[in-house]
Parts: structure tokens; C-alpha cells; sequence
């Protein structure tokens, strides 16, 4: 690793340092020796280098050990790309306040594609779960990078999505790379960097904090073209990504949802702002003029010559909106066994998804 890395790879460890002090830090000094080296006088010099910072960082420096760093990263077959390094992505390098170090593992190719954020709620319904899924199938088929937090609820739905069909998809972390957070996503998070990668910018071991989401909502929308808000409440981690995405020149996209969920309210608030409403992912390319790869199968045709007549009498009963199985019972007039062993076959050929309670949506 080049000296002018190692240094901010030095400075990232300090703790709340923060990368514009960082950055300015970098600037006047060329390596991480000639940093250690600095006397107070010299560092009072660096732009918002106060007293009491200049002397935190004179104490605390020699505790600071950005070679074991290194050797942490590499045993975990974790990359460290820097600001300074030319694999440092592109379109993150163009926001204000770029992370200064980010720990990369998995693919880190698939930054250098077309991203779309997809985030939302923690808590997601059925309806944005399936939304969720949906579109980001459709971005990856396209070879588009699907970008998220790897959270519960949205974003592991997005990320599953993707992974669908095959990738490419990036999650972003709030804590070091070598945490598994949330802790249920640990088979998740293997999937996404087999057919993509995880990002942090945080050291090694840190741990997820509340304050550190922020600077993981920065990213996520820093990599992407747009950001597409699938379902939020009204105060909500995902208007946050969207603001970050609004503030750096990016487009902001929302799902319309239920007027009676809370989980639509921030969706709806942004759309009402002005993001705009997507209903297909077709939206998305035309807002952003990204053309549809010519040879995308579409997974969305259905060959109605292949379906039986009973298959095709439930599934025209069966639409976007649950049904219950006594309903599709009664109106189909097929008697429930046959009814039963129709609904399993369009399941099983991805048509349909059954509910809890009995009821069945369009897939």
C-alpha cells in the first residue's frame, strides 16, 4: 500500500476524527511517518484542527496501528481502498465528503455498473416485501447493481431480489465488515458477496451503532444513480438516504402504497416533494434514459398455452390484491381439493404466493 493510503487508513482509525478533518489532514502531509512526526504547531496549521483535537490526536497517535489494520483486512479476504487508490469508485468520489477508506469484500466490479438504491422499512408489509423482490430481480436482470443496508425488513428483501437472479447487489454496512448485523442476516450476507460485495467504511470490529447509520445511508446513495423508496414511515432511516441522494444530484424515486399503512406515509410525503412515482421499473429507465438490455428475457411473460383450464380460471380470478381461498372457492366453483391442488401448481410455477391465512396474490 502507497504511503499517502496507509495514512488515511491511519487517520479512519482515529475515533469521531471525521473525513473532512481527515481529508485536510492528508493534504499536508504525504505519508504516515512524516504524520507521526508532526509537532503541535504543525498540526494546529490543518484546517479545523483545534487545541484540544491537536492534543487528542498527539496522545492518542502512537496507539494507533494501521499495519495490523491491514493484516486484520487481508486474513478476512477484506480489500481497503482509499480516496488516493484508482479503484476507489467513481461516481462515490464525486460527492461531497467521500468516505475517505472503505472496506470492500466480494466483487468490487460490480461498483463500476449501473446502481439503483432500493431501501425502506425495517418493518415491511407483505406488499413491500413482494415490491421490494420484484424490482430489484428486474435491475439485476438487466445487470443494473441493486445497492442497499442489508437491514431487516427492504433492504435484505431487495438483496434477495437480486440475488434471484443472479446479482450483481452491494450492501452497505453501518458497523465493521467483520460484523454480521443484523445477526440474522449472516447467510445473507455470504450470498450478496458471492454475487456482489459488502462495503464499509468503518475500521475492523466496529461495532453497529445508532450514529453510524447516517454515514452507511451517505454511501448508499453516494454509489447510486437514483434512490427508490419502496416503503417508509414518516420518520424513517430511508427519507434520510433520500435526502442524502436529493443533496448529492441524484434522483429520489417512491412507491405509491396502502393510503392506511404507516409504512406508506414517508413514500407518500416524497412524492408529494416531488420524487418520482414509479409503478414498474420501466419508470426508473425512463427517468434516468437507461435503456432495457436488448437480449433481457422477459421473465414476466406468461404462456397461457402451457396452463391448464382450471390454471387459467384462478389465475384471472387472482390479482395484485389477496384474495381468500373460500372466494376464489366459490366464484371458481371448483371444489376445494381441486382447488387446493390448482393454487399449489401456480405456486410452484412462480405465478402466484400464498399468504398467511389462507389468502393468494399475484406473484
Amino acid at each position: 500500500m502507497k504511503e499517502s493510503s496507509l495514512l488515511l487508513v491511519a487517520l479512519n482509525l482515529f475515533p469521531d476524527l471525521g473525513s473532512i478533518k481527515i481529508q485536510s489532514i492528508a493534504e499536508k502531509y504525504n505519508s504516515f511517518s512524516e504524520f507521526m512526526k508532526a509537532d503541535a504547531e504543525e498540526l494546529l496549521d490543518v484546517p479545523g484542527i483545534g487545541k484540544k483535537l491537536c492534543e487528542r490526536i498527539i496522545t492518542h497517535r502512537s496507539k494507533i496501528e494501521p499495519y495490523s489494520e491491514i493484516e486484520k483486512a487481508t486474513e478476512q479476504k477484506v480489500s481497503i481502498v482509499t480516496l488516493f487508490d484508482e479503484e476507489y469508485p467513481e461516481r462515490l468520489k464525486e460527492i461531497y465528503d467521500p468516505p475517505p477508506v472503505l472496506y470492500i469484500k466480494g466483487d468490487k466490479s460490480v461498483l463500476n455498473n449501473r446502481s439503483i438504491a432500493v431501501v425502506g422499512s425495517r418493518k415491511a408489509s407483505t406488499y413491500g416485501r413482494r415490491v421490494a423482490t420484484n424490482f430489484a430481480k428486474e435491475l439485476a436482470l438487466m445487470n443494473i447493481n441493486v445497492v442497499s443496508g442489508m437491514a431487516r425488513g427492504i433492504d435484505s428483501f431487495a438483496h434477495k431480489g437480486a440475488i434471484e437472479a443472479g446479482g450483481p447487489t452491494t450492501a452497505i454496512l453501518g458497523c465493521g465488515i467483520d460484523i454480521v448485523y443484523p445477526p440474522e442476516n449472516r447467510v445473507l450476507m455470504q450470498e450478496i458477496i458471492e454475487c456482489g460485495c459488502i462495503i464499509s467504511s468503518f475500521p475492523m470490529g466496529t461495532t453497529p451503532l445508532p450514529a453510524n447509520f447516517p454515514a452507511r445511508n451517505r454511501i448508499i446513495s453516494g454509489l447510486s444513480l437514483g434512490t427508490l423508496v419502496v416503503e417508509a414511515a414518516e420518520r424513517s432511516g430511508s427519507l434520510i438516504t433520500a435526502d442524502f441522494s436529493l443533496e448529492q444530484g441524484r434522483e429520489v424515486f417512491a412507491v405509491p402504497g396502502n393510503i392506511y399503512s404507516p409504512y406508506s406515509r414517508g413514500t407518500h410525503k416524497l412524492i408529494k416533494q416531488g420524487a418520482k412515482l414509479v409503478e414498474s421499473v420501466e419508470d426508473i429507465l425512463d427517468e434516468l434514459y437507461l435503456e432495457r438490455q436488448a437480449n433481457m428475457i422477459n421473465e414476466g411473460a406468461i404462456d397461457f398455452q402451457k396452463l391448464t383450464r382450471s390454471e387459467k380460471i384462478l389465475y384471472e380470478l387472482i390479482d395484485y390484491h389477496p384474495i381468500q381461498i373460500e372466494e376464489l372457492i366459490e366464484m371458481s366453483q371448483l371444489d376445494s381439493n381441486k382447488t387446493n391442488a390448482v393454487l399449489t401448481r401456480l405456486e410452484l410455477k412462480g405465478l402466484i404466493l400464498a399468504l398467511p391465512g389462507g389468502y393468494y396474490v399475484r406473484n
